[in-house]
């Protein structure tokens, strides 16, 4: 579904390192997390593939555990995207299956 909503200009992920790969989703067990520009259009986006598969699994997505996280943005751009998807904001940093995230490794104690 993300490969086609980008080859239709719907979503627009990240390119990084030399090779320029794009980066827009990461799937590990039950969890999946969205890398994309910021924007409304991404936003608008994520909902209607969420929905989608919602519809065409029968499964249910457990908002309650959904969370929303943006860089750059203000405050109230953050609170209304989570609130368009139905998610919490994400405090950051966080920690990912064991991995920090959105903090300075170089002010962690070791």
């Amino acid at each position: 579904m993300m490969r086609e909503a980008q080859e239709k200009n719907l979503f627009e992920g990240f390119l990084v390192g030399r090779n320029n790969v794009d980066i827009s989703l990461l799937q590990y067990v039950d969890d999946t997390v969205f890398f994309g520009k910021t924007s409304m259009a991404n936003v608008k986006t994520i909902k209607v593939m969420l929905k989608s598969f919602e519809l065409v699994s029968d499964l249910k997505i457990n908002f309650d555990k959904s969370k929303f996280w943006a860089i750059g943005m203000s405050k109230q751009w953050k609170h209304n995207a989570a609130s368009y998807l139905n998610y919490r904001l994400l405090s950051v940093p966080i920690s990912y299956s064991g991995i920090p995230i959105g903090e300075n490794p170089s002010c962690s104690e070791t």
